[in-house]
């Protein structure tokens, strides 16, 4: 029995025929995860002989009629669908850069039983600081849905596990950047420094070996993009631990 044919099985089991009366005129999940198998298949990016980099960042865009429909059970669906692709993926030697995330999105231009798939390969973070940190920090760096504060001290960040701030992206080196935030006497002032990357840094953009940040500049390194926030002074806060 193919991994499809699995899935199809899996889904009747779990939900039974409720399921298959609300899409038996609109998508069919079945093929939401033949399309998904293709996108990653589609979007494969060699890291060796044995193991190829594929998105773990899915957006399934429907039309609101089959979003409506498909409301009930998005979250069996999704789960069942993170599944299949997970098998999928050890059957071909894909990687994920970090957890599976599947969303289903409403789009105006869509028709009832069309849909479309945007996917990206975004990065596990991992950082060390704790929470408190994060709630006191003048300067945070926003990176693929986390936040992590920017201390009074130098924070290195890579791929590698001394990084004070580890992203697994094979386009990141061990130790990639670095970030130094100071207090002058405007505010606070963030500065960035390639440690002699293999593949360099953009800020803005642009190519460079240390740049000056600002509130919203961003630092690009392999395939993530890191945001600097300055936060403004707020009741209980502003002070770094």
């Amino acid at each position: 029995m193919g991994g499809l044919q699995r899935f199809e099985q899996r889904l009747e089991e779990l939900i039974s025929g409720a399921f298959a009366r609300a899409f038996r005129s609109a998508v069919q999940p079945v093929e939401i995860a033949a399309a998904l198998q293709r996108e990653c298949d589609n979007n494969a990016q060699i890291l060796s002989r044995q193991r190829r980099l594929v998105p773990n960042d899915f957006h399934v865009e429907l039309s609101q009629t089959d979003l409506d429909r498909l409301s009930p059970y998005d979250s069996a669906l999704a789960d069942e669908l993170i599944g299949q692709l997970q098998e999928h993926a050890d059957a071909q030697s894909y990687v994920f850069p970090g957890p599976i995330r599947i969303d289903f999105e409403p789009a105006e231009d869509l028709t009832t039983g069309r849909f479309r798939i945007r996917s990206r390969a975004q990065a596990a973070v991992t950082g060390h600081a704790s929470d408190t940190q994060v709630r006191r920090a003048k300067v945070l760096l926003e990176v693929n849905g986390t936040r992590h504060p920017l201390l009074w001290d130098e924070v290195v960040v890579g791929r590698g596990t001394d990084a004070d701030l580890r992203i697994n992206d094979p386009g990141v080196s061990r130790r990639h950047v670095q970030f130094r935030a100071t207090e002058g006497p405007g505010g606070p002032r963030v500065e960035v420094t390639d440690l002699g990357s293999t593949n360099g840094m953009l800020v803005d953009g642009h190519k460079v070996d240390r740049a000056t940040l600002d509130d919203g500049g961003q630092v690009r390194i392999g395939n993530t993009v890191l945001t600097v926030r300055v936060v403004e002074d707020t009741e209980g806060g502003g002070t770094p631990v």
